[in-house]
């Protein structure tokens, strides 16, 4: 017999772990990360609605979750085990949005606090003179809209120990009630699948009743509104499908189609028609053998599933990361290409091109030191946004190629945008930092005149356009250092160009090293890294300590 392991160590372990399963983030859309974004909540969903609540409080009442598809009866099944209604059902689906829980009275603190299914909404009130469901009166609304309400019922017609809770559809039109329904069938100590004679092959509820096999949870199949004239044969078929399955051994019960099934009856079977099922869970509520394997059944099999579980979401985290750097390197690489293409061009004078060409030339006959200084200015930016634009399009090639990138929307800006903003915001934080070395080489160009002798000394603005020639022009400006070393002296000359190369230098780096940041802020605002990996792996291995002790 499989019995529940309570002891705080694992308890402890299991905590950890679903914190560090909590902390996954996969934003990226690799192939894969849908499938490890669903495992990341079912896994939540198991640790926090059913396992860790379980472990804690062993001796609470037994929960059933009624759970399949759309019309299949699951409300008209849990009003005829309750002996009155206390969900609604009928034939305009999906009926079932609000999902209710029934218990017994003597039960109903169980349930009445966050112990499992700590994000829904209690709402409770006690059932209406006519017998019908309670209804939720003092809410707005809203809850019960958005499915974050859970309806708590009573009924004396419910043994001590056990609870059942009708789920909306697993395969309702409305996307948040299968999310529902499958947060709560994970919830379940017993899950209770119900299905037709007409839909007893479709693949949704062969979907949960693979998942509840593969976590080996103690399940129980319902074949509901079999036509009498062929219940011996579709009830033999469904149990070929069953064993075909590996799930032979599943307890199988079979309801008749009768007149109650219908919307228009009053919604509740005969006490004969689901005698047998009422009988097998109240025997595992009530009998301790009976009920310790059921419970100790859905607990191991949820912990032992988390053996191949876990690594999936680490390898998913994974390639999370991975995808990451990728990104990031294209970035990194195009930014450090395009810096150091600008640095050689400013070498070979390629900022002495065009209008700041011609100003040289005539300099100082045909131009003077504030033209030629404005048309060096705006060369240089010149020669920044090309970079920028040029890396932009390498990055913008590549990651049109990375299915991680695809987070970003590439597809939906302009090519002249790069994917980060405005083109014009781009020239204005060029020209503004250009515009500011411009502005320090003047402060440099005034405090060198002051050193020198008033009558032998030139005017500052001479000084920058000197400067500035010489620094952006290479090879093509060398007159430009030998102008300012005549006017200021050799050991001045030599001085402004260190600290005006110096000058020029941060000024690149803020230009293109400020445009590459933007650039992978979006990608650093994911907060992809490597770390939650390691986590889930070593939170893994104490839980396999922790069970290989006992």
């Amino acid at each position: 017999m499989v019995t529940l392991d309570v002891r705080p160590q694992l308890i402890d372990a299991l905590s950890a772990l679903r914190d560090r399963v909590a902390a996954v983030r996969l934003p990226l859309p690799l192939p894969g990360a849908e499938r490890g974004r669903q495992t990341r909540s079912e896994l939540l969903s198991q640790l926090d609605d059913y396992l860790l609540p379980r472990l804690r409080d062993p001796e609470a009442p037994l929960l059933a979750v009624i759970g399949g598809s759309t019309g299949a009866g699951k409300s008209t099944l849990v009003n005829s085990l309750v002996g009155r209604l206390v969900s609604e059902a009928g034939v305009l689906r999906p009926t079932t949005r609000t999902p209710v829980l029934v218990c017994h009275p003597d039960d109903h603190h169980w349930f009445a606090g966050v112990r499992v299914l700590p994000q829904l909404t209690r709402v409770w009130l006690p059932p209406e003179e006519n017998g019908a469901p309670g209804r939720c009166d003092d809410l707005d609304g809203s809850e019960e809209e958005d499915g974050t309400a859970l309806r708590v019922e009573t009924a004396t017609g419910l043994p001590r120990g056990l609870a059942l809770l009708d789920a909306p559809d697993i395969d309702s039109l409305v996307v948040r009630n299968r999310v529902l329904a499958a947060e709560l069938i994970c919830a379940a100590d017993v899950w209770v699948m119900v299905t037709t004679a007409s839909r007893y092959a479709d693949a949704v509820p062969w979907h949960l009743l693979r998942t509840a096999k593969e976590y080996d949870a103690s399940l129980v199949t319902v074949l509901d509104r079999v036509p009498h004239q062929v219940i011996a044969e579709v009830s033999r078929q469904y149990g070929a499908l069953l064993t075909k399955a590996g799930l032979g051994e599943v307890p199988r019960f079979t309801i008749p189609e009768l007149p109650e099934s219908a919307g228009g009856g009053s919604g509740l079977l005969p006490t004969t028609a689901v005698a047998p099922l009422r009988a097998w869970l109240s025997h595992r509520a009530q009998d301790p053998a009976a009920r310790q394997q059921a419970v100790g059944r859905t607990a191991a099999g949820v912990i032992d599933s988390l053996d191949v579980r876990m690594p999936a979401l680490a390898g998913a985290v994974a390639a999370q990361y991975a995808a990451a750097v990728r990104l990031t390197g294209v970035v990194e690489d195009a930014y450090r290409t395009e810096g150091a293409r600008v640095r050689r061009r400013l070498r070979n004078g390629g900022v002495l091109a065009g209008d700041a060409r011609t100003r040289w030339r005539g300099y100082p006959t045909y131009s003077n030191s504030e033209e030629l200084l404005e048309a060096l200015v705006e060369s240089l930016a010149a020669l920044l946004q090309c970079a920028v634009a040029a890396a932009d399009e390498q990055i913008r090639t590549t990651w049109q190629r990375e299915p991680a990138a695809g987070v970003f929307g590439f597809e939906d800006v302009g090519r002249e945008a790069g994917g980060w903003g405005p083109a014009e915001d781009i020239r204005g934080r060029i020209a503004m930092a250009v515009r500011r070395w411009w502005r320090m080489l003047e402060e440099l160009a005034e405090e060198e005149v002051r050193r020198l002798e008033r009558n032998f000394a030139p005017a500052a603005e001479t000084v920058v356009a000197l400067l500035a020639a010489a620094l952006l022009g290479g090879r093509r400006t060398r007159g430009a250092g030998e102008q300012l070393a005549e006017r200021i002296g050799a050991q001045g000359a030599l001085r402004l160009r260190d600290k005006g190369g110096a000058l020029l230098t941060n000024c690149l780096d803020r230009v293109l090293d400020g445009e590459r940041d933007r650039r992978l802020a979006p990608l650093d605002a994911l907060d992809v890294a490597p770390e939650p990996q390691a986590e889930l792996i070593a939170a893994l291995s104490v839980l396999q300590k922790e069970r290989w002790q006992r």
